[in-house]
């Protein structure tokens, strides 16, 4: 049960990864095949357009935590909403690919800086013995978002392009709005924690750094998992096996639901099996998860990676933020969170236009999600190894 004193931050971080991830990236999903049929792009064009917020992201990711040290917050939090709005905003008209590639990429950019220091900020504003609750809450707004998307805009595109753009937009104004009052509210009662850089740092031995490069390179290689279901999975569920758009808006939704749940579910895990553990298992099932529709395209099988990949999209979000910041302390989380999302964004963006160069030329994106599976095992055996570089640390669990 959450107390009333904790509620700004939560909606501090939910707010962030709301607009970061679940409306600047998920929203774009099941917009993708509507641009195709109305001829606002061709496939691939359209495509492109997904992975230039994937390079934004990366941009965003490398420049957080040096902006939000020479930032006030709540200036940089506030230009990153008005940015992400502006990007839905400013294409609600048809225009030119580098019109839209520009704002995708601001959109991108913007959407990771909010995904690093959104969470930071909830997390140093939590007593110590409640961060595993609340930092794993922060990231319902990743699935709050994919929700939105998936209800909100088959409903809105009746209605054209034009409007659900601008809708998207203006939503993204309210979470701005919403994440404001909370951070003044936060400001009242703990201002030199969010305004001001620490004053206390830790120094990463040996032993902590291989660590530290197991669970970022697996990171990585989520990123690469990521890909095929967030950029690529309503079109393919659409166009490629023929089941049309509202029938894969119906899979994005089940989607959408799993990544609402995903948080919690990792809270309850963290509690019982610890972060390490945790990791492993959501790296190990998402794998089969993202591999699933592959075998067998049939509505419970596609539903039921629809939910899981859903779910386990924030889920190995927070799980990741979480032992970062048990291996560091939260004194030096924002940092190393910030080095983890950009690495993260690094693979991302790499994979995202490897991907997207590779369904150009196969015309297809079937094995793109065979990729997907044998990266997040690949994952699931570099947390794994980190637990044998774990026993010489001498950095403090969650001071």
């Amino acid at each position: 049960m959450l107390r009333k004193q904790e509620h700004p931050a939560l909606l501090v971080g939910m707010t962030a990864t709301l607009a970061g991830i679940g409306i600047a990236r998920f929203a774009y999903t099941p917009l993708l095949p509507e641009l195709v049929q109305q001829g606002w792009f061709e496939d691939t064009q359209a495509v492109y357009l997904g992975a230039a917020n994937l390079l934004g992201y990366l941009i965003g990711a490398l420049s957080a935590h040096r902006l939000s040290e020479r930032l006030p917050l709540r200036r940089l939090m506030g230009l990153c909403f008005a940015a992400i709005a502006l990007s839905f905003i400013l294409c609600a008209q048809p225009s030119s690919f580098e019109w839209f590639f520009s704002w995708r990429l601001v959109a991108g950019v913007t959407g990771a800086i909010l995904m690093v220091v959104g969470p930071a900020t909830a997390l140093t504003s939590t007593e110590a013995g409640r961060r595993a609750s609340v930092g794993a809450l922060v990231f319902t707004g990743i699935g709050l978002g994919a929700v939105l998307s998936a209800s909100v805009v088959p409903l809105l595109m009746q209605q054209g392009l034009s409007a659900t753009w601008l809708a998207l937009g203006s939503l993204t104004l309210v979470a701005g709005l919403i994440c404001d009052r909370s951070l003044i509210r936060l400001e009242a009662a703990k201002p030199a924690s969010l305004n001001q850089p620490t004053a206390v740092t830790t120094t990463v031995t040996k032993p902590l750094g291989w660590v530290l490069l197991c669970v970022m390179a697996a990171y990585a290689l989520d990123a690469v998992g990521f890909v095929p279901h967030t950029l690529f999975w309503v079109d393919y569920l659409a166009r490629e096996r023929a089941l049309g758009t509202e029938a894969a808006s119906l899979q994005w939704a089940a989607f959408g639901l799993g990544a609402v749940c995903g948080p919690l579910i990792a809270g309850w895990v963290v509690q019982r099996c610890g972060w390490h553990k945790g990791l492993v298992l959501a790296f190990s099932v998402k794998a089969v998860a993202v591999l699933l529709p592959l075998l067998s395209i049939a509505l419970v099988s596609r539903t039921l990676s629809s939910f899981i990949v859903g779910a386990l999209v924030p889920g190995i979000v927070a799980l990741t933020s979480g032992r970062i910041a048990e291996l560091v302390g939260t004194s030096d989380h924002k940092r190393y969170w910030g080095l983890a999302t950009a690495v993260f964004a690094i693979a991302q963006a790499l994979s995202g236009y490897s991907m997207s160069a590779l369904y150009e030329i196969w015309g297809s994106y079937f094995y793109l999600f065979y990729a997907g599976s044998a990266a997040l095992a690949g994952g699931a055996v570099l947390i794994t190894l980190s637990r044998f570089f774990q026993h010489q640390t001498s950095i403090s669990t969650y001071r």
